[in-house]
C-alpha cells in the first residue's frame, strides 16, 4: 500500500523525515518497503526561472524565428532565440537556462545548451507546456500572469510540491492501517509512547455538515441484513463533474490512481484517507428511485464499469434499483449507474458489507478492487456514516453539489465491541519481557483501547471497532509489543530452537524425494503397463518359461505374462515418441517386477531410468552430443550422492541379456542395480532406431542401504588443498571407477577425490590404448601440506596404478 508523506502530515504534526518516520512504522509492524521520491514533473523543472521578455525583435535570417532579450532575475538579461508564434516583449515566461535538462512527456529529455541559430546566439529556451512535461499543448509558449517575478523558480511559480512515498507491506489482519488516518494512528502512539510526547491525531472536521434542501431522495431497502450489517446513503444534487482540483490530483497521482474526475476523485480520496470504500450512483439513473440491497437472481445479466457482461448467481449480493442491479455491493460499480460528464445528481454510498460474501464474489468473477481488498477483510462498522459526512462535505467544496436528502444509515449490526481479559503475567511469558502495568495501560490508550477493569494481575479492555482482527489475549499483546518495539526486546545470551524434524525415510518418501530430483534433471516420469509378451521375454533371454508368472486369463498373446524388468515398457514409450519427431528422450519409471519364486512369488520394487538421442535440449550456447553410456552412469551417481552412499558404491562388469557393456552396482557388497547400452536385437524388436541407455535401481535394497548409512559430520577444513594431475596411457579396457578405486586405496589419509578431466583415444596413441588426465585433491584436516608430503602421496597413487591397472604415466 502506497502512503503519500505530504498527505500523511495532514493529520501529525511531527518534525520526523520520511525514512526516519518509516523506521518507526517499519518498528510497529507496519513493514515501509521503500522510500521513494515523488515529483509530479521530473526533475522539478530545475533550472528553470520566470523570466520578463524585454525586448523582442524579427530574426533577420527566419521568417518564423524572434531574437528576444528576457530577464531571468540573474544579473545580464540574456539573448534567446524563440520560435514560438505568441512571443512578445512585456510577456511573463518560463526560460529554461544552459545546462538544464528538460524531460518531455514522452520519456525522453533536452538539455539546453548555449548554441547559435541562423548566426544569433542564444542563451536558453522559453518554453511551451510541452516542454515542460506539464501538458501537451505546443502552439506556443507558455504565457504566465503578469504578477509573476523573474527569477522564481518554475516549480514555485506553478505550484510543484515534490513528495515522498512509503510502500508498506501490509499483513492481511491490518485493515485498520489501509488509508492514511489509520498509519497516522500508529505512528502517533509510537512516537508519543517511546519519546514522551503528547501529539495528537487531526482527524477531518465534518461539524460543518448540513442538509442544503429536500430536492432529491432516494429510497433504501437492505433485503440481506447479513450479507449488508449496515448501509448509508445520501444525495446530492446541482453536481458540477468536471477535472479535479489540483491539491486533489496530486493526492491521488501521489499513491499512484489516475485522477478521473471531481466525484468519482473524492471517493477514492476518503477511501485512502480513510480506510472506508464509498461509491457514488447517478441518481437520475436509478429507476424508481430506489436503492434495494438483494441478492442476485441465478444467470441475472449485470455489466460492470468495464464493460464486460457477467452473469452473477444467487449468492452474489447486489446494490439494484427498482428493476436491475447497479452495482456488485463491496466490488465493483455498474456501466450504466456510473457517473459520467453528464451527471448532476448523485447517491453517495457508504456501506459495511460481510467479508466473506464479498471474498468469494470477488473471486468467482475474477475481480480484485480497491474497494473489495478492503470488504474482504473487514472494515470499521462504526466510520460508515462519518466516511458519508466527510464526502459529501468534500463535493460540496469541489463540484458545487447541494446536500439533498436526509442521511440514511440502515444499521443491522446490532453490534458491541469486543472485550479481552489480559493479565499481565501472560504479557510477560509471551514477550519475554517484563513491561510495567502502567506502560501496558498507557500503549493500549494510545491505541482507543479502552480500560474498563484493571488489578494488580490483570486488566479488561475494550476493542476499538476499526481493530476487527483483535479478538484474544494474545491479540492484544502483540498490540503492545509492537508499539512498545519489537526491536527494543533484547537478545538473549542463548536463543533457544525447536529441532527440525525430517519424515522418516520410508519406501514412498524416498521415491518422492527421487522423483523430484530426476525431474529437476530433465527427466520425464512415464507409467507403462504390467503385462509384456512372453515370447518376448523368453527370447531375449531376461527370463525362461517357468521364471514368468502368467495370468490364467490373458488378455492376450502380447500381453500374457508379468513384466520381468521395466525396460521393454520404457523401449515402447521411447518408439511412440520417435515416431512423432521427439527423439531426445530422458525417461524415469517407478514400478514393479515380477518373477515366480520357490514360495511362488517374487516381486521388486524399480527404479528404471532410459537416455537417447542428444544429452540435452538444444542450445543457441553450445552445441550438444549424443547421450551415452557414461550419461547414464553419471545420473545413477547423482542419486547416490544425494542418498550419501556414492563414497561406498562401486560398479563391477557383468553379463546381461538385454544390455552390453552392463555393470552392477554394488553397495556394501550388496547389489542394488544395473546400468548399460541396450543391445541392438532389443531396439529392432521395439522399432527403435537410435541407442538407448538404460538403468535400473532396486528401491528396497536402495533404501536399506540408505538406513544401514551412518551420516556424519566434519568441520570445514581450516588447511587448503592442493591439486595434483596425471596424464596415464591405459589399456582400451581399463575404466575410471577402477582407477579411482586403487588410487583412493593407495592413498587412504590424504587424497579426498579424483576427477577425470579429459579423455584421448586416436592414431597418435598404441593400439589398444588410450589417455586419461586425472586431478587428485589431496588434504590434511589438522596441517598444511608440504611439497614432500604431497609428492610422496603422488608417488604412492602412481606406483599403485602401474602396478594394478596397467597404466603408463606420460610426460
Amino acid at each position: 500500500m502506497r502512503i503519500s508523506w505530504n498527505w500523511l502530515k495532514q493529520y501529525i504534526d511531527t518534525g520526523l523525515s520520511p525514512q526516519q518516520a518509516a523506521e518507526v512504522l517499519t518498528s510497529t509492524g507496519l513493514e515501509v518497503e521503500s522510500v521513494t521520491a515523488h515529483e509530479p514533473v521530473k526533475g522539478m523543472l530545475a533550472g528553470v526561472a520566470v523570466g520578463e521578455v524585454l525586448e523582442c525583435a524579427k530574426h533577420p535570417d527566419a521568417d518564423r524565428l524572434s531574437l528576444t532579450v528576457v530577464d531571468v532575475g540573474q544579473g545580464e538579461p540574456l539573448r534567446i532565440v524563440c520560435g514560438a508564434p505568441n512571443v512578445a516583449a512585456g510577456q511573463k515566461v518560463l526560460v529554461a537556462t544552459v545546462g538544464c535538462t528538460l524531460n518531455l512527456n514522452d520519456g525522453t529529455s533536452i538539455v539546453i545548451k548555449k548554441s547559435r541559430i541562423r548566426g544569433q546566439e542564444s542563451n536558453g529556451m522559453i518554453c511551451a507546456e510541452d516542454e515542460l512535461g506539464i501538458g501537451k499543448s505546443h502552439e506556443g509558449i507558455l504565457v504566465l500572469d503578469p504578477s509573476a517575478v523573474p527569477g522564481t523558480p518554475a516549480a514555485v511559480q506553478l505550484g510543484l510540491v515534490s513528495d515522498h512515498v512509503l510502500e508498506i507491506g501490509l499483513t492481511p489482519n491490518r485493515t485498520d492501517a489501509m488509508g492514511h488516518v489509520g498509519v497516522a494512528r500508529d505512528l502517533i502512539a509510537a512516537i508519543n509512547y517511546r519519546e514522551g510526547q503528547a501529539l495528537e491525531l487531526k482527524l477531518p472536521e465534518v461539524s460543518g455538515y448540513a442538509q442544503d434542501d429536500e430536492a432529491l431522495a432516494v429510497k433504501v431497502e437492505v433485503m440481506d441484513a447479513l450479507a449488508c450489517p449496515r448501509y448509508g446513503g445520501v444525495t446530492l444534487t446541482q453536481v458540477k463533474v468536471a477535472p479535479s482540483p489540483k491539491w486533489l490530483q496530486d493526492r491521488l497521482l501521489a499513491i499512484g490512481l489516475k485522477p478521473i474526475n471531481n466525484v468519482v476523485d473524492v471517493t477514492n480520496y476518503v477511501q485512502h484517507e480513510l480506510g472506508q470504500p464509498l461509491h457514488a450512483f447517478d441518481a437520475d439513473q436509478l429507476e424508481g428511485g430506489r436503492i434495494i440491497v438483494r441478492k442476485a437472481a441465478t444467470d441475472e445479466p449485470f455489466v460492470t464499469l468495464d464493460g464486460v457482461e457477467r452473469k452473477l448467481r444467487t449468492d452474489d449480493l447486489v446494490i439494484a434499483d427498482a428493476s436491475k442491479p447497479a452495482c456488485i455491493a463491496g466490488v465493483f460499480g455498474g456501466a450504466i449507474s456510473g457517473v459520467s460528464e453528464d451527471t448532476t445528481a448523485v447517491f453517495l454510498e457508504s456501506a459495511c458489507f460481510d467479508p466473506a460474501h464479498v471474498r468469494r464474489t470477488a473471486r468467482r468473477h475474477g475481480l480484485n478492487t480497491d474497494a473489495s481488498f478492503r470488504f474482504e477483510r473487514g472494515v470499521d462498522p462504526e466510520i460508515t456514516v462519518y466516511a458519508l459526512k466527510r464526502a459529501a462535505l468534500l463535493m460540496q467544496e469541489v463540484s458545487g453539489a447541494r446536500i439533498s436528502s436526509g442521511i440514511t444509515d440502515i444499521d443491522h449490526g446490532r453490534r458491541s465491541r469486543a472485550e479481552v481479559k489480559l493479565r499481565f503475567a501472560e504479557v510477560e511469558r509471551l514477550t519475554g519481557i517484563a513491561i510495567a502495568a502502567d506502560a501496558i495501560i498507557r500503549v493500549l490508550e494510545l491505541l482507543d483501547f479502552r480500560v474498563l477493569d484493571h488489578n494488580a494481575q490483570s486488566l479488561t479492555v475494550q476493542v476499538p471497532a476499526y481493530r476487527v482482527d483483535v479478538s484474544r489475549p494474545a491479540d492484544v499483546i502483540e498490540e503492545i509489543l509492537r508499539i512498545h518495539g519489537f526491536d527494543r526486546v533484547p537478545v538473549p545470551a542463548r536463543l533457544m530452537a525447536p529441532p527440525v524434524l525430517h519424515e522418516a525415510l520410508t519406501l514412498e518418501t524416498m521415491r518422492r524425494e527421487l522423483g523430484a530430483h530426476l525431474a529437476a534433471r530433465g527427466f520425464r516420469e512415464i507409467m507403462t503397463p504390467s503385462l509384456v509378451s512372453t515370447e518376448r521375454s523368453v527370447n531375449s533371454g531376461v527370463a525362461g518359461t517357468a521364471q514368468l508368472i502368467r495370468p490364467s486369463n490373458p488378455l492376450s498373446s502380447e500381453l500374457d505374462a508379468l513384466r520381468p524388468t521395466l525396460l521393454f515398457g520404457a523401449l515402447q514409450a521411447i518408439a511412440h515418441n520417435a515416431n512423432r519427431q521427439h527423439r531426445d528422450l530422458r525417461f524415469f519409471e517407478r514400478g514393479r517386477m515380477y518373477a515366480a519364486a520357490s514360495n511362488g512369488s517374487r516381486e521388486t520394487e524399480a527404479l528404471s531410468m532410459a537416455l537417447t538421442g542428444k544429452r540435452w535440449r538444444e542450445n543457441w550456447r553450445s552445441t550438444d552430443r549424443l547421450a551415452d553410456r557414461t550419461d547414464a552412469q553419471e545420473e545413477i551417481e547423482a542419486i547416490l550422492a544425494r542418498l550419501g552412499l556414492l563414497v561406498q558404491a562401486h560398479w563391477v562388469d557383468c553379463e546381461h541379456a538385454l544390455l552390453d557393456s552392463a555393470a552392477e552396482l554394488l553397495v556394501h557388497k550388496r547389489r542394488l542395480g544395473v546400468l548399460g547400452t541396450v543391445k541392438q536385437k532389443e531396439l529392432k524388436a521395439a522399432d527403435v532406431g537410435q541407442p538407448v541407455h538404460y538403468a535400473e535401481l532396486h528401491e528396497e535394497a536402495l533404501l536399506d542401504a540408505c538406513r544401514a548409512n551412518a551420516i556424519g559430520y566434519a568441520e570445514v577444513p581450516r588447511f587448503p588443498s592442493v591439486r595434483r594431475d596425471l596424464s596415464l596411457l591405459l589399456p582400451d579396457a581399463t575404466r575410471f571407477d577402477e582407477l579411482k578405486r586403487v588410487a583412493m586405496s593407495a592413498e587412504r589419509k590424504l587424497l579426498r577425490d579424483v576427477s577425470l578431466f579429459d579423455v584421448y583415444q586416436g592414431d597418435k596413441l598404441p593400439a589398444g590404448k588410450k589417455s586419461y588426465a586425472l586431478s587428485f585433491i589431496l588434504q590434511d584436516a589438522e596441517k598444511t601440506l608440504t611439497d614432500e608430503q604431497v609428492e610422496k602421496a603422488i608417488g604412492r597413487i602412481r606406483a599403485a596404478l602401474e602396478k594394478e591397472a596397467g597404466a603408463e604415466v606420460r610426460g
